[in-house]
């Protein structure tokens, strides 16, 4: 049973979303471990709480697809009622540690962000299929997750800060709209889902996919302002650079150039196979969000340990649920 739960929580990115708001915090200048260690547990129950959500509201779309046979509601392995139990708990857990969080800092107003980031998740999960470009509430939302772990630390935020909340963002809306519109545009497309992806003319028929310019430009344009944005810190914070900060570009700018190769074959796929989606996105995952823990390595090394964390976390949930390295099988 814990399996199929971990599966419903999507485990193999959980520790993505649970480093958001300790990304922020640490831009801001926190860094008790304690309070980093609470940040990274109320971010992880948002994720868990958001995706078992979109699992229960997009239920009858993902039972068209045989290839997400293996997410426990579609398998039926786990119930509705304990799906349901299990979401609303991760919300009241994530809900209980910030109110104890907010006592002990004697500050409440990041709450109300938190609030803020919830509701648009579950807007964006009740919504998501119905309109295109819905995608920009769930990125939105981890705007407002970031936001609240930086003003969990200190109100007066720094521009460092700011910037780590758009990477967040931009980084989130690059894997919904592209990763995720492609990944699903089978059985979106057949369950007559009215997302961005087949607004701009993405289709599959017969496992033949087709891709249109449209949606390649916005592709490429989303990922060059990400690495644009992942750069500023460097010419607006980090000033004067230092020897380790050139080393740090070079690999920031080596790691980003993959990860453009990457988005490129993803988006000029011309047959429609989950395992290779799969794979290019958890590959995608595993650079794109070691960028900025790398870029923040400026103002402390350990936080470089998150790099550590993300493919540790992604590779091992694999290996126990889906017996894969990149490619989970609930994705």
């Amino acid at each position: 049973m814990l399996r199929e739960y971990l599966k419903l929580s999507r485990s193999f990115n959980a520790a993505l979303t649970g480093a958001a708001p300790v990304l922020g915090g640490v831009a801001n200048g926190g860094y008790e471990i304690w309070h980093l260690f609470i940040l990274f547990l109320i971010g992880f129950l948002g994720h868990s709480y958001g995706f078992a959500l979109n699992d229960i509201i997009d239920l009858k779309i993902d039972q068209i697809s045989k290839e997400l046979s293996d997410r426990p509601l579609v398998s039926k392995n786990l119930s509705l009622s304990r799906a349901w139990l299990f979401t609303f708990t991760n919300l009241l857990g994530a809900l209980v540690l910030a109110f104890a969080l907010a006592v002990y800092t004697t500050s409440y107003f990041p709450l109300i962000l938190l609030f803020i980031s919830a509701g648009l998740i579950t807007l964006y999960d009740l919504i998501s299929k119905k309109y295109p470009g819905m995608d920009i509430f769930v990125a939105t939302g981890v705007f407002a997750l970031i936001l609240y772990g930086v003003m969990t630390v200190s109100q007066d935020i720094t521009l460092l800060a700011w910037i780590v909340c758009l990477l967040g963002s931009i980084q989130v809306l690059f894997m919904q709209l592209i990763a995720g519109g492609l990944k699903d545009i089978d059985h979106d497309s057949k369950a007559g889902a009215n997302t961005l992806a087949i607004k701009l003319g993405v289709r599959e028929h017969n496992k033949k996919l087709t891709i249109p310019p449209g949606f390649r430009t916005l592709a490429y344009g989303i990922q060059g302002i990400d690495i644009c944005v992942l750069f500023l810190p460097f010419i607006l914070v980090f000033s004067p650079l230092s020897s380790v900060h050139y080393i740090q570009i070079l690999v920031l700018f080596v790691l980003s150039l993959l990860m453009l190769g990457i988005s490129k074959r993803l988006v000029n796929l011309k047959l429609f196979d989950r395992d290779t989606l799969r794979k290019y996105i958890g590959s995608h995952y595993l650079i794109n969000y070691s960028l900025v823990p790398l870029m923040l390595m400026a103002l402390t090394p350990w936080i470089g340990l998150l790099i550590f964390l993300f493919p540790a976390g992604f590779i091992l949930s694999n290996l126990a649920l889906h017996g894969t390295l990149l490619h989970p099988k609930t994705m």
